[in-house]
């Protein structure tokens, strides 16, 4: 069991964020216990602010503060909460469409986007319907949900998101080989699917094209940005633990703590600002940037940071923690490995055709 939740704020006072601090002390106690970080994650998907609806920044401070009690716990509430967005997104943009049955709202969701070389899920018309054949990858926690947003291949060429149910006869799971130290809680594989029934979510182009992905982007990165936050608090834990006891920290442990706090700094008022904006409709409109490239400003500068602290800190705390601190090594693992889904500097090179089109700020 983790201690008390201390949230990351961005924006916010302690205060504002007392109706949900329950939920984080949930968190907290239920630390490696998959199933009951989903029944809370399906808990918060009820009462937890949606991007883009006024209170963002309350979000992602909540995204936060769950990855700064345990990155994997926010590996886990994060994808449902995207995917309860994604659902009320649909519901605004088509407001004529077949509605989601009330009971899916008390499932566990994920949202299953990514594609593989030598994989592909495709969609097809069958009838008044549409199934899904074929292989998706890397399904975080497929075994364990209930249903899913998922994109597939469609018949004219695009992409297009479905609600589908994991637990139709025609979805097989795999048990992937997970070697991974970190996330070990949250294995990724495949998931075959045989003529699946699925509710088309918006048609092709709608998943992606919608600022609500450019959101959930960044609401990945409070993800990232709070496990650095956890870092960084147990690097701060240990320089006062050993000058309690009589190691009064060096010149270096005090200059890496002083880089760390900057740097975690200027990216926590980073994102209070975007989702300021984002709130006030500021991002996407006439003559400035775009929602998408501000999205990849803001995952670029989070998982800079992240690297940064993680260097930092893992340079300053050396080995010892690494081999016997059981908290501080599974943080620092879980949180390396999540980050990846930065592409680094692939992303930056899109993010630079945007800015040659004129799409930045400056």
């Amino acid at each position: 069991m983790q201690a008390a939740a201390n949230p990351v704020l961005l924006s916010s006072t302690p205060a504002d964020l007392s109706p949900w601090l329950s939920n984080l002390d949930a968190v907290s106690a239920a630390v490696g216990d998959v199933p009951a970080l989903l029944s809370l994650a399906v808990e918060a998907g009820r009462t937890w602010p949606r991007p883009g609806e006024g209170r963002t920044a309350v979000l992602w401070e909540l995204l936060a503060s769950v990855a700064a009690i345990d990155v994997a716990a926010a590996r886990v509430l994060e994808p449902h909460l995207d995917a309860v967005a994604i659902l009320s997104q649909f519901a605004l943009a088509f407001p004529d469409a077949e509605p989601m049955p009330e009971a899916s709202l008390a499932e566990a969701w994920g949202v299953f986007a990514a594609e593989a070389p030598g994989v592909r899920l495709e969609a097809r018309s069958v009838g008044t319907g549409v199934v899904l054949s074929g292989t998706k990858p890397w399904c975080s926690l497929a075994g364990s949900l209930d249903s899913a947003v998922i994109t597939a291949h469609t018949d004219d060429g695009g992409r297009a998101a479905f609600a589908v149910s994991l637990r139709h006869p025609g979805v097989a799971c795999e048990q992937p080989e997970w070697i991974a130290r970190g996330l070990r809680e949250i294995p990724s594989g495949g998931v075959r699917f045989e003529g699946v029934p699925a509710l088309p979510l918006g048609g092709t182009g709608w998943y992606h094209s919608r600022p609500g992905f450019a959101w959930g982007g960044m609401g990945v990165a409070a993800c990232w940005l709070g496990g650095a936050v956890g870092v960084a608090r147990d690097f701060r834990a240990g320089l006062l633990a050993g000058a309690e006891g009589g190691r009064e920290p060096d010149q270096v442990a005090l200059a890496a703590l002083g880089e760390v706090d900057r740097t975690l700094t200027a990216a926590l008022r980073y994102l209070a600002r975007t989702a300021a904006r984002l709130d006030d409709g500021l991002l996407g409109g006439a003559g400035g940037p775009s929602t998408w490239s501000e999205a990849q400003r803001v995952r670029g500068t989070v998982a800079a940071a992240v690297e940064r602290v993680l260097t930092l800190v893992g340079s300053n705390r050396g080995p010892g923690p690494l081999a016997f601190d059981e908290q501080y090594a599974k943080r620092m693992a879980d949180l390396a490995l999540y980050v990846r889904q930065h592409h680094g500097a692939r992303d930056d090179a899109q993010l630079g055709r945007l800015a040659l089109k004129g799409d930045c700020p400056w």
